[in-house]
């Protein structure tokens, strides 16, 4: 008895836990779509090879639009303004 009634709560809690699924940036593309839907659901998508591009797709739904902090080229550009500004602040 007392295992029937362990394998009737059992199933269903098992039944009802959701595999958890990571987000993923793809390194690929410059700009992020973050949606969010119903009961604290978000989604991302970098998908997105321009802010403007994005903001019409965003448009009209609980979004955002961001740049994709993987992809390679932000870093690069991040790397030369710093580099920039040093060399500008030793100049006399």
């Amino acid at each position: 008895m007392r295992t029937l009634c362990w394998k009737i709560l059992l199933v269903p809690t098992i039944l009802l836990v959701a595999p958890a699924m990571a987000q993923r940036y793809d390194p690929n593309y410059p700009v992020c779509l973050q949606k969010w839907g119903e009961g604290g659901f978000t989604a991302i998508d970098c998908s997105y090879t321009s802010l403007d591009q994005c903001r019409m797709t965003a448009s009209g739904r609980s979004a955002t639009c961001y740049a994709n902090p993987y992809w390679p080229q932000a870093n690069q550009a991040s790397q030369r303004r710093a580099s920039r500004k040093v060399a500008s602040s030793r100049a006399p």
